[in-house]
């Protein structure tokens, strides 16, 4: 039987295991980096990953600016609102983001908050839901005491004035019924849209809230006023009286 000699253990070849080095977002092709994608191709061609990447600038050591974006959508249920509910503190916890990239992001979305309640106040027309939500969410969106808000308007639906007409705590505000009335007289108004805030969450009337905005409305009756909606908002979502049929 012949013998088999062992191959000495010095010449033996050893496999090699090579590791494609991970690159940074510099290093990837011009046409893939979210910068230049944005400037060739303008913001509708960039992911909602890339934009958040933008801001952050920067991601880690273990990830990207895009995989460090990725990750904030995913553990977001990948929705921008819900992204844009966070606040400041929040997003310090999350692992990646620092002071300056939480600020950053947060005031980006502030800033589109009130690019939308800019654009209301422009056209000075109420003409559906989303007017009175896009109007209110900028003053409503972050605070944590209940506030209320009258917007008066006349016949064609035009704003005539917004009013803060009561803050309170977390769960109630005191409102003067007949102060609203007094200003809703004196500015012509022919509606008003009712409007606060839930910092609980909970986008659900309570009792009180019901109550009041039965006092309001017998009241505005009165002179011949219409209440238009009573909106609830907390941060980015919005609960309406009239679409729920409480106006009917």
């Amino acid at each position: 039987m012949p013998c088999i000699m062992e191959e000495p253990s010095c010449l033996k070849k050893e496999k090699v295991r090579y590791v494609s080095p991970r690159l940074t977002i510099p290093q990837w092709a011009a046409s893939d980096r979210p910068r230049e994608k944005y400037l060739a191709n303008g913001g509708r061609y960039v992911s909602d990953a890339e934009l958040i990447a933008i801001l952050l600038r920067n991601g880690s050591k273990e990830e990207s600016a895009v995989e460090l974006a990725k990750r904030l959508l995913a553990d977001n249920e990948n929705s921008i609102n819900k992204l844009a509910d966070n606040t400041v503190d929040d997003l310090i916890r999350i692992n990646g983001i620092g002071k300056v990239k939480a600020i950053t992001l947060h005031a980006a979305f502030e800033l589109g908050r009130r690019r939308r309640a800019e654009e209301v106040e422009q056209v000075g027309k109420i003409t559906c839901m989303e007017d009175i939500v896009s109007l209110m969410q900028s003053r409503l969106a972050e605070i944590d005491h209940e506030e209320f808000w009258v917007v008066y308007v006349n016949q064609a639906n035009a704003i005539l004035k917004v009013e803060r007409v009561g803050s309170g705590g977390l769960t109630s505000t005191v409102v003067d019924v007949r102060s609203i009335i007094k200003t809703a007289v004196a500015v012509s108004a022919t509606g008003l849209f009712l409007c606060h805030n839930h910092p609980s969450g909970s986008l659900k009337p309570s009792e009180p809230d019901i109550s009041l905005t039965q006092k309001i409305r017998r009241a505005a009756e009165v002179f011949d006023i219409h209440i238009l909606d009573h909106i609830i908002l907390h941060k980015e979502n919005a609960y309406s009286f009239y679409a729920e049929g409480l106006l009917l």
